[in-house]
């Protein structure tokens, strides 16, 4: 059994989306980010960075203790490793895949995420930030978009690339992009969203957290990025 702690974040969504594919047994530990509940003790045993999603894997490969994980590209690669798919073994289809997991860690990730907090969640407009952004991330698709010519994924075969990128790429038009300017990764994006299992947590997500728009609340606002108005 593994507990997820999750809220309805690009980077929890991930988690779900690998879960639902394989049909590991998890059960979701709700973590409601608006409300500071990241903050409480027995989450930051687990998740010392206050940040979803995490994992406690009840039955790890060497048998021991229950094993806590932080950080959603680690938890993803663990858990490919563990249920053998969504991964290759052998080296250069492994790191193919890596490398775009990683892409989307240290890239898309960040950036599409100071998009969102300086267009959607920032007390007042800052043009210099706004466009900074939204043109890193126009950059950033670019790239993606032609990693995708002639392929239906990332790395070839659907991957824990996909599953990273997809729930960011997803919010392309929050993010101010023009998505009839990535005709392959918009191909891509339908191609995923017809997967059952990505449909799955995608529905989890609306039953655990129906109101997304209460984070643009002045009090999840003060919550999540110490804003006081």
């Amino acid at each position: 059994m593994i507990d997820l702690y999750y809220w309805t974040t690009p980077n929890g969504h991930k988690i779900t989306l690998f879960l639902e594919e394989t049909g590991l047994d998890y059960r979701l530990r709700p973590v409601n980010i608006g409300k500071g509940e990241q903050f409480a003790p027995e989450f930051l045993r687990i998740a010392p960075n206050n940040r979803i999603p995490a994992i406690v894997d009840h039955a790890p490969d060497d048998g021991g203790e229950p094993l806590a994980l932080f950080e959603s590209g680690a938890i993803l690669e663990y858990l490919a490793d563990k249920s053998g798919r969504f991964l290759p073994r052998e080296t250069r289809p492994r790191f193919q895949a890596l490398q775009w997991l990683y892409w989307q860690m240290g890239g898309l990730g960040p950036m599409a995420g100071q998009n969102h907090h300086f267009v959607r969640y920032a007390p007042e407009p800052i043009p210099y930030a706004i466009e900074r952004y939204v043109k890193e991330t126009t950059r950033l698709y670019g790239v993606l978009d032609r990693q995708l010519q002639g392929r239906d994924y990332v790395a070839g075969d659907y991957s824990i690339a996909d599953m990273a990128i997809y729930p960011w790429a997803k919010l392309w038009e929050g993010q101010r992009q023009r998505i009839e300017d990535f005709p392959a990764m918009a191909a891509w994006l339908e191609r995923i969203a017809a997967r059952p299992a990505v449909q799955r947590a995608y529905a989890l997500a609306e039953q655990v957290n129906a109101d997304p728009g209460a984070l643009l609340t002045a009090e999840a606002r003060r919550v999540l990025f110490g804003q006081e108005r």
